[in-house]
């Protein structure tokens, strides 16, 4: 009896680790706007504008590269849109560091770039959220534009 007993209990955890382990990714569109009002010690400064796709911006003077940011943030213990919004500002932060770098004073064109399928909005993100993981990608050119 007590070997049949552990026979069972072997195969049904057997059967249970076997099956097979599907992971959270969750998919959000999200506000720009929100997003970019997020609180954090770190802050866009203003030295670099970013115009989402669609959205008209001064003429370019000169394109440095195109470049894509994919950066995520650990989300436990914190909410989807909350994690999302964290990532999406480092994001943009990644973006205005690179982009002083190069001299540049502007990031057009950004759309989302999750899995290198572009998704354009001039209002809304896209982030994936998992148990412990946020993540946005973004692409944009990375730019002179003109002063207004």
């Amino acid at each position: 009896m007590k070997k049949s007993i552990s026979f069972l209990l072997a195969l049904s955890t057997f059967v249970v680790l076997s099956a097979p382990v599907h992971a959270r990714d969750t998919q959000y569109m999200l506000s720009i706007e929100d997003g970019m009002k997020t609180e954090s010690d770190a802050k866009l400064d203003g030295s670099v504008k970013f115009y989402f796709a669609g959205q008209k911006h001064p003429i370019v003077l000169q394109k440095f590269k195109t470049d894509i940011s994919n950066l995520k943030t650990n989300s436990f213990g914190k909410g989807d849109e909350v994690a999302c919004n964290w990532a999406f500002l480092s994001t943009l932060l990644s973006f205005q560091n690179r982009a002083k770098q190069l001299g540049a004073n502007a990031v057009v064109n950004l759309v989302s770039y999750y899995k290198k399928n572009e998704m354009a909005s001039a209002t809304q993100f896209e982030c994936h959220a998992g148990a412990i993981v946020a993540g946005v990608a973004l692409k944009g050119d990375i730019v002179k534009i003109a002063d207004k």
